[in-house]
């Protein structure tokens, strides 16, 4: 798969999980330390958001507060679907893989932001899984691709903060593996 399928694959499993959250667990805490469902769901909406606006042509200057505060709304399954729809619909665009977008590290080929996406997507979707008490099976061909990015890139676990964990070791369920290298335990 291409990194764009990636993304929106990441975007499809990671609204089940959101999908299965009941009204009475969006408070409850994620294996992301300081963070409940409604953090993470709003983390991915914003990101999602970021995606649409500097798909526009839109710089981090131009967008500047606008995606601050509440981007829930009340229902955060609805604007999760409607996010993942605006940021699957920026990346389908003809020329978004190979043109540089603006983002806060520097100008980027779009390829490069839909990876960071697409991994960012996936992992929070098993910490919305696993926080709601749904089984957090990843599908498997994300798995790998994930796991692939992060062998061909060992310095992006370190970029992210994971430096200082252990080894991953090699197990034998591959999702066990790619959740350890980013410091989950699953």
């Amino acid at each position: 798969m291409d990194v764009r399928a990636l993304h929106e694959e990441s975007l499809r499993s990671t609204g089940q999980f959101i999908g299965g959250v009941r009204a009475d667990q969006w408070d409850a805490p994620s294996p992301c330390a300081g963070w409940d469902i409604r953090h993470i769901v709003h983390h991915l909406v914003a990101g999602n958001l970021w995606v649409r606006e500097l798909g526009l042509g839109r710089t981090i200057e131009d967008v500047g507060k606008e995606l601050d505060g509440d981007l829930l709304r009340g229902d955060p399954v609805a604007a999760y679907e409607s996010s993942a729809a605006a940021a699957a619909g920026a990346f389908a665009a003809a020329d978004a893989m190979e043109r540089l977008w603006p983002l806060s590290y520097g100008a980027r080929p779009g390829r490069v932001y839909a990876r960071q996406r697409f991994i960012d997507v996936l992992i929070h979707g098993w910490d919305i899984g696993t926080a709601a008490g749904l089984e957090p099976r990843l599908p498997a061909e994300l798995v790998e691709a994930c796991t692939a990015i992060f062998d061909a890139r060992p310095q992006m676990l370190r970029q992210w903060g994971f430096a200082e964990l252990d080894p991953a070791p090699a197990a034998d369920d591959p999702q066990a593996r790619l959740l350890a290298l980013t410091g989950r335990r699953g």
